[in-house]
């Protein structure tokens, strides 16, 4: 299910390439065998997969794969009213349809088991959409067996961006290839059109183990007697598991496990994040044998996803998490904790922790300081925060984490203490902490603590986030996510910063710092870019190209810029390939723009919009389009438009505003403003804008109060305080403009404008 605050940033990317063997020469590739050619050899793996949620995560619709009840039932929801039936041996829905009309629909395909089921409708054009009538599987006494709507009581008018017919629902873009096996989705943009196919309709065998072709040839191989030293690794696409024979060995002084030997790969882990991390595709060609990000762009800590110290917000699965814990960092894989065939963990409850963690020790009450077999006492009750997604579906928080409510009651995050004690302050809980394991500990400081200030532009972060980033020991993930901050400190530290992490061995690590340089000019990127044109890696080069484009070509040699424009040609070619979502027509319509090419970008901001209206970016991209050519009026009319669409989008009501200061008409704007404000009150520069426009029109003391009202949520706010510091001064209140121009000074020492306010404040 996709968020409503999350949809607008979501894309992916594609692009085609071949597999090379690791001498570097074409390899003759295996083929998709099916799960049929495995069964002989792996019968054992094979009972304990029939019947997970692997070989269940997709299916056609018949009388044995349909949960729902579809008996003549009926749901109704904000006054709108469904029935559910059969006719004919196909089961029926009929419900609100496109633009609202009520029309009967049939199931196709059933997605997933437990604990809800979801189901597919069939449109024209090869699309499938998902329905948001979903079946809650569980038990009547668990307040199963029933329908429900997947976004619970929000009402999804058919207007909305999220309604189940838009593309933001649509299953070939956003479920496909995680329930199915060798998915392609095959979308032609020039006809607008899907032939998606699969080689099996669920997640097979070869979906983590890759086309078994090969395989399948080196064990008739091995079964007759011949030569069969000519496959590597037994033919196998990828190898999952190590050849080090390692075993997790216990200290009895610490209780804990060390592996021995170390391990090596991470192949596993990103095998497994493909379907199991919040990400988007950077291309269709799956390679087993590739890096993950080679195909997968995989979300980073962010505002919008995870709480400040990295604990999941929004469904972002268990990837990234799992990234941030000692346990990654210890050498875990999946398959430590989860059983690969039967998707069931090994254990159930604590009798798992205690394979590597000495029981003697962990689970006595002396560690967890509960009574025994209460819930505080459980290893997950206390580690692995609970959140519940679609309606119905808790799922743990895979970062493994120790409690600490000390930082909910700084931050604002959740702890597993007062999750239980939900009657007691984050305070007596943290005093709890403090007393029984002494955390946190003098001197120390979590790295959500400086990603909180850090989404502030507390400038007492920035030193902060440069050692986090340099910090090798830290996760990888939370070095990056670090990277993604400096933007917000945009000086000469963050650039020396971004140029040493752009030559760092981890791609995440390069393809964070790529998106940060931006600070610097188009120009001044290109030396540090230039050099990532070349990277192994699709994700890295395609967006070092990216942030190339504005470049004036003057500044790249012959050499460089043949390279560059090839890449570019790579870039694009994923977004038609992914044509069906208006993102890419706004990426494409962005490169345009920045290679000054508007009448093409105008092309590709329009057809981001016809293909949905409801797409809210591209409304204000197009309209910024305009007026770089001068053109608002057509702005005002487009900006119009979108209102009727969506009248409670801030960003439109701001763009709008905006864009009737520079025709003139000031008291309009400041209305558009007013509401911009009105619907997202802690966005600053929101705020900032509209306490500009006010002081513009006379109306100083409303500026003042607006802009003094906006600074308590962002305090480190540099408009804000510049606005206060020159309004008071052009007041003639010189000691209260002194106290902004003296935080600007000693928040941002390096900036010589703010000094000489401050100084000319002084003087007068």
């Amino acid at each position: 299910m996709i968020a409503r605050n999350v949809w607008p940033y979501l894309f992916i990317i594609v692009l085609v390439g071949c597999m090379k063997n690791e001498s570097g020469n074409l390899a003759r590739e295996a083929q998709y065998a099916g799960r049929e050619r495995c069964i002989s050899c792996h019968e054992k793996q094979y009972d304990l997969y029939v019947g997970s949620d692997h070989d269940l995560a997709m299916d056609v619709a018949n009388e044995k794969t349909v949960l729902g009840d579809f008996n003549n039932r009926t749901f109704t929801q904000h006054g709108i009213t469904s029935k559910f039936y059969k006719r004919d041996e196909k089961f029926l829905v009929f419900t609100e349809g496109p633009g609202g009309k009520f029309q009967e629909f049939e199931i196709k395909y059933v997605l997933g088991v437990r604990p809800l089921q979801q189901y597919l409708v069939e449109f024209p054009g090869g699309r499938l959409q998902t329905l948001p009538l979903c079946w809650d599987t569980r038990p009547g006494k668990q307040g199963g067996q029933r329908w429900f709507h997947i976004y619970a009581d929000e009402r999804i008018a058919p207007e909305d961006i999220l309604y189940w017919t838009r593309h933001s629902q649509n299953w070939n873009y956003m479920c496909a290839e995680c329930h199915t096996t060798n998915l392609r989705k095959n979308f032609d943009y020039k006809t607008n059109t899907y032939n998606t196919t699969w080689s099996e309709i669920d997640v097979s065998c070869e979906a983590c183990h890759g086309p078994g072709s090969r395989h399948i040839e080196w064990a008739e191989a091995k079964k007759s007697g011949k030569e069969k030293d000519s496959y590597s690794h037994r033919g196998l696409t990828i190898q999952l598991k190590e050849d080090d024979q390692a075993v997790w060995v216990i200290d009895k002084k610490t209780g804990n496990s060390s592996r021995v030997p170390p391990r090596k790969s991470n192949v596993q882990v990103e095998m497994c994040a493909r379907c199991h991390s919040r990400r988007s595709v950077v291309h269709e060609e799956y390679r087993h044998i590739k890096p993950f990000l080679d195909t997968h762009r995989p979300s980073l800590l962010e505002e919008r996803l995870y709480y400040a110290d990295g604990q999941i917000l929004e469904e972002v699965y268990e990837y990234a998490s799992f990234l941030q814990s000692k346990m990654y960092r210890a050498g875990v894989v999946c398959t430590d904790c989860h059983d690969p065939h039967s998707t069931k963990r090994y254990e159930q409850g604590d009798a798992l922790c205690y394979r590597c963690h000495l029981a003697e020790k962990f689970g006595s009450s002396t560690h967890h300081f509960h009574k025994k077999d209460s819930k505080g006492s459980r290893c997950i009750a206390c580690h692995m925060l609970e959140r519940t997604y679609m309606v119905v579906d808790p799922r743990y928080d895979h970062s493994f984490r120790i409690p600490r409510p000390d930082l909910s009651e700084k931050l604002g995050t959740p702890n597993t203490c007062n999750n239980c004690h939900t009657d007691k302050p984050n305070r007596w809980a943290a005093d709890y902490v403090k007393k029984w394991y002494g955390i946190p500990r003098e001197g120390e400081k979590h790295y959500g603590e400086i990603f909180w200030a850090g989404r502030r532009s507390d400038p007492s972060a920035h030193g902060e986030l440069i050692e986090l980033i340099r910090d090798e020991n830290q996760p990888a993930i939370v070095r990056a996510t670090a990277l993604l901050l400096l933007r917000n400190y945009p000086n000469e530290l963050s650039v020396e910063a971004l140029k040493k992490a752009l030559k760092d061995t981890d791609p995440l690590i390069r393809s964070s710092a790529i998106h940060s340089i931006d600070i610097l000019t188009p120009d001044r990127r290109v030396e540090v870019l230039v050099p990532l044109l070349k990277d192994p890696v699709r994700l890295v080069r395609t967006q070092a190209a990216r942030h190339l484009a504005p470049a004036s070509s003057g500044k790249f040699s012959s050499h460089d810029l043949r390279l560059l424009k090839e890449v570019l040609a790579e870039y694009e070619q994923t977004q038609y390939v992914n044509a069906d979502n208006p993102v890419a027509y706004m990426n494409l319509g962005v490169l345009r723009l920045e290679q000054r090419a508007y009448n093409e970008a105008e092309v590709f901001y329009k057809k981001a919009l016809e293909m949905e209206p409801a797409f809210v970016l591209g409304y204000i991209n197009l309209a910024d389009l305009y007026r770089l050519e001068n053109q608002d009026a057509k702005g005002k009319k487009i900006l119009l438009k979108a209102l009727d669409i969506a009248p409670k989008s801030a960003p439109l009501h701001h763009a709008l505003g905006l864009l009737l200061i520079r025709m003139g008409e000031r008291e309009k704007a400041l209305d558009y403003l007013a509401r911009a404000v009105g619907l997202d009150p802690r966005n600053g520069r929101y705020n900032y804008v509209y306490g500009i426009a006010l002081n513009s029109t006379g109306k100083t003391d409303q500026a003042i109060f607006l802009l003094q009202g906006a600074l308590q949520d962002n305090p480190y706010d540099q408009d804000l305080l510049f606005s206060l510091a020159t309004i008071y001064r052009d007041r003639g209140e010189l000691k209260r403009a002194q106290v902004y121009a003296r935080r600007l000074v000693e928040g941002h020492p390096e900036n010589p404008d703010y000094r000489i306010l401050e100084e000319q404040l002084s003087k007068d």
